[in-house]
C-alpha cells in the first residue's frame, strides 16, 4: 500500500488549482512572464513595425 506523502498532496493541489484557472480564463495565465512597459525603448520592435511598412509607405505625389 502505497502512502500519500506531502509533495503527493502539493502536487494534485497545483495541477487542480491550474485546472481551475484554466476554466476562469479560458486559457493558461502565465505567472512568471516579464510585463514590459510601452514606455521603454525597444529597438527590435520599432524596427520591425519600419520593416512591414516599407514596400507600402509611399508619400503621394502631388499632381
Amino acid at each position: 500500500m502505497k502512502k500519500i506523502t506531502l509533495q503527493d498532496i502539493i502536487r494534485i493541489n497545483r495541477k487542480l488549482s491550474r485546472e481551475e484557472e484554466i476554466a476562469q480564463h479560458g486559457r493558461p495565465v502565465p505567472h512568471r512572464k516579464v510585463h514590459a512597459s510601452k514606455k521603454v525603448y525597444n529597438r527590435k520592435k520599432r524596427k520591425a513595425d519600419l520593416n512591414k511598412e516599407l514596400p507600402y509607405f509611399f508619400p503621394e505625389l502631388p499632381t
